[in-house]
């Protein structure tokens, strides 16, 4: 049984050479190409490749951020390809990731695909918790504020920019970010979203609920002391108890 497989990178030639490499491997079968982040999140959707060669750096989206935006379902096997350098390529041996140092050489190539069909022909469990943990962890060290969330609509992906939100809801192992009468669906959660967004600008109130503070129309007390927050657009948000001293803070 032949791979499916994707090969993502927004530079021409070393996508051009992994794609060669994927040709020559009769383990594998070329089913698309992609020069940027939010490109392969549509033809990973579309296709549901076996595997997939991910760039790391990348416009768009980089590869962390395509890894962490795709639904459980579609997650295909992860190679990285990238430039970084050994120090940094650490984090991946000690999570047993596998990836590819450009420029790829056939060797590497071979192996890591030997990896890939090794695990699948042993039924060794898939690395897809290992390559979230990366994901995130990546995620947690970049220090400036999220700017943008990704949403899926049926196949396609497309970009929601927080200064568009009103607020955001958890609805299951997703977000619901409402943008006047519309909402979007992304994959993060709370702890996450609350960790990203800017804090001068979101307030989180209730354990599933964050509101965007411009957005607030007004705030009012209940007996029990919790709060209701009402949004230029119209929506009651409850705050609960354990979140009373944010709403007091926006009171000052």
């Amino acid at each position: 049984m032949t791979l499916r497989t994707v090969v993502i990178d927004d530079e021409a030639l070393p996508r051009q050479r992994v794609a060669d490499l994927v040709r020559g491997d009769s383990r594998l079968a070329l089913v698309g190409e992609a020069d940027d982040g939010r490109a392969a999140l549509d033809l990973i959707v579309e296709q549901r490749p076996d595997l997939v060669f991910l760039d790391i750096q990348m416009p768009e989206l980089d590869g962390f951020q395509v890894i962490a935006a795709l639904d459980d379902d579609v997650l295909p096997a992860i190679v990285f390809v990238t430039a970084y350098d050994a120090y940094a390529i650490r984090a991946f041996e000690v999570d047993a990731i596998d990836y590819l140092l450009k420029p790829v050489n056939a060797e590497r190539f071979d192996a890591a695909v030997s990896r890939v069909v090794g695990r699948r022909h042993t039924e060794e469990p898939r690395s897809d918790t290992a390559v979230r943990t990366v994901a995130s962890r990546a995620s947690e060290v970049r220090n400036a504020p999220i700017v943008r969330f990704v949403a899926r609509r049926g196949a396609k992906h497309y970009f929601i920019r927080t200064s568009d939100i009103d607020w955001i809801e958890a609805d299951g192992n997703y977000l619901r970010l409402w943008t006047g009468d519309r909402s979007h669906l992304v994959r993060e959660t709370m702890k996450a979203a609350e960790e990203r967004l800017d804090p001068s600008s979101f307030v989180r109130i209730h354990r599933s609920t964050i509101v965007a503070i411009d957005r607030i129309e007004s705030i009012q007390a209940q007996d029990n002391g919790d709060y209701v927050v009402t949004t230029q657009s119209g929506a009651k948000l409850a705050s609960s108890r354990g979140y009373a001293d944010r709403i007091r803070g926006l009171l000052r």
